[in-house]
């Protein structure tokens, strides 16, 4: 069985990027895959020194543990100032080559003003540069505070057709790459 793990980069409480990765990863468990979502709201992670070891931060190793068993991630962010948000970028800092390589991912980004690609473009470089696969399909939500219903319902049809291609070529791509059924 295909193993996804879903980060978001966002610390709001009525996060958007949350309601985005649980839209993706109810879609992938849909399509059969298991789906592991990370609330980084709930985790005690430091900032990153480089160093190898966190002793006093157990959540380093939980989120070290976990991407590592994954066969494939999910990486929600919202865009800060024209880049991925400094809570995403810290979490992939946090890990190594070890937990990402070879890791087939999908790009979702969240914004507040109109929709662009600049913090997909930042994560497929930093995946690229740890040898990880990053799908083509991308989902990049402008104006988000309008996109979701009260429920957490896409309003949007067209932008609903997306996530399920999203989340159809994340697990096939999964399945491909990582060699799992």
């Amino acid at each position: 069985m295909v193993r996804i793990v879903g980060i978001s980069g966002s610390l709001r409480p009525d996060s958007y990027s949350y309601k985005a990765l649980s839209l993706a990863a109810a879609r992938s468990q849909a399509l059969g895959a298991e789906v592991e979502i990370l609330d980084l709201r709930q985790m005690q992670l430091p900032f990153c020194t480089g160093e190898k070891e966190y002793p006093d931060y157990p959540d380093v190793e939980r989120l070290r543990d976990v991407v590592n068993r994954a066969d494939g991630l999910i990486l929600a962010t919202p865009e800060y100032h024209g880049s991925l948000s400094g809570v995403m970028k810290n979490a992939l800092d946090l890990m190594s080559f070890d937990q990402l390589s070879n890791k087939v991912s999908g790009l979702i980004s969240i914004l507040g003003g109109q929709s662009n690609s600049n913090a997909l473009n930042d994560l497929r470089v930093i995946l690229r540069w740890v040898h990880g696969w990053v799908i083509p399909e991308q989902i990049a939500i402008g104006q988000a505070w309008q996109a979701f219903g009260p429920d957490g319902k896409l309003l949007d049809e067209k932008l609903s057709e997306r996530f399920d291609q999203f989340t159809q070529s994340l697990v096939e791509n999964t399945r491909k790459i990582r060699g799992v059924s």
